[in-house]
């Protein structure tokens, strides 16, 4: 197996999962189990797998962390600011996607608890999530 001389950044992929039925809008934020940032509010989200689309690590990580199904997605952004993990150096995708109706959401997997917030009343967030709820916030309202 080729091995490159060069350090490599890690993928992760994060869920902006929004409840349009609600006024005020809602937003879907875990609380985390684990450090880094171990009992704050973050996104959905994680590392993703060498046999899978960004797409495919998002509706993934939505489903183990919030026990939320959904189908489709729509990409938000790419996060590369070079401190926004503490782990190591990680490069996010955002993504987008709307509140599948007749499910509830139940933390799982690495999340203590998921909770749905206003977006005019968030918690202070892990990484760089304020400004990935930024982009989607004002990619939703373009449509």
């Amino acid at each position: 197996m080729y091995e490159y001389e060069y350090p490599r950044p890690a993928l992760s992929v994060d869920m902006m999962i929004v409840d349009t039925e609600q006024t005020p809008l809602k937003v879907l934020l875990i609380q985390r189990l684990h450090d880094p940032f171990k009992d704050q509010w973050a996104l959905p989200g994680g590392f993703m797998e060498i046999d899978e689309t960004l797409e495919q690590a998002a509706i993934r990580e939505l489903k183990e962390e919030t026990s939320l199904t959904i189908e489709s997605v729509e990409q938000i952004g790419a996060f590369s600011t070079v401190d926004r993990d503490p782990r190591t150096r990680v490069i996010t995708c955002g993504f987008l996607a709307i509140r599948p109706r007749g499910q509830e959401a139940m933390a799982a997997d690495d999340a203590k608890q998921a909770e749905w917030f206003s977006l005019e009343e968030l918690p202070d967030l892990a990484f760089d999530h304020h400004e990935i709820l930024a982009k989607g916030l004002a990619l939703l309202k373009s449509k």
